[in-house]
């Protein structure tokens, strides 16, 4: 009948569970993949705060790994979301646009590093006034976790938006999850971007906000656990479970590693 509006076919519910398991698995694989070449070219690196990031070139390769390896498994609710709605696999198409908007965060958190590394900030160095400025950084982030702007960057980030659409789905997703869980991306890089227990501590944080059923509710208890971790930093440093000294001997950031 002319005019009459035709609803799509709704899929079945077996294929619907098969998409957004073969989705899930991909991305599971995926990020295991990740944290095995993360690992093996992080052995031996500086592990500390303040280490150099090398050339362009090769820390965006790592980055780019890191982040497949951190944030893929908090984004298969999502994913699989999306590959139902468009009835088909479209996990490359969400990755890529996810992951294009962390590799923006991660140009811009480089820039800010080569910037600072211009300019005379010896007062930076972790046996003057670094261990202040990272513990500074944790406490704001731990503030973020209360504000308004997490709490609904958080509401998009557990959902799918644009799901017709899976690169504009991964653009989306990705813009929601770096307002959502940038700073804690930032505390990674004051404690220590090479460090695989920061990077592993930081991804389960992110997984559990995002994923668990009442990941919303950690907000309180995790805007606590960073201000008391940032006040630690600050203070002593030294005595922080897993944050190592810089000028331990390891080698930084470098081409060919």
């Amino acid at each position: 009948m002319v005019g009459r509006h035709i609803r799509p076919r709704r899929q079945p519910p077996v294929i619907a569970v098969a998409v957004r398991t073969r989705t899930t698995i991909l991305l599971v694989a995926g990020a295991a993949v990740a944290w095995v070449v993360t690992v093996e070219r992080m052995r031996g690196m500086d592990a500390g705060p303040g280490t150099d990031l090398g050339g362009l070139g090769w820390f965006l390769g790592i980055w780019v790994t890191m982040m497949a390896a951190m944030m893929l498994p908090s984004a298969f609710p999502t994913a699989g979301h999306v590959a139902r709605v468009a009835r088909r696999n479209t996990t490359v198409l969400f990755v890529a646009g996810y992951l294009a908007v962390w590799t923006a965060y991660g140009l811009a958190a480089y820039g800010l590093y080569r910037f600072l590394s211009s300019l005379d900030t010896g007062w930076l160095a972790w046996d003057g006034r670094g261990p202040w400025v990272a513990g500074a950084v944790i406490v704001a982030a731990g503030i973020y976790e209360v504000t308004a702007l997490k709490r609904w960057s958080l509401r998009r980030c557990r959902s799918a938006r644009h799901p017709e659409s899976p690169l504009r789905s991964g653009l989306a997703h990705g813009l929601d999850c770096v307002t959502c869980s940038g700073v804690l991306m930032a505390v990674l890089l004051v404690l220590g971007v090479m460090s695989l227990f920061w990077m592993a501590l930081v991804a389960v944080v992110i997984f559990a906000e995002k994923v668990l059923p009442h990941g919303a509710r950690l907000a309180t208890p995790l805007a606590v656990a960073l201000v008391a971790l940032g006040v630690w930093v600050g203070v002593s440093p030294a005595s922080v479970p897993g944050l190592t000294q810089p000028g331990g001997g390891s080698p930084p950031m470098e081409m060919g590693s």
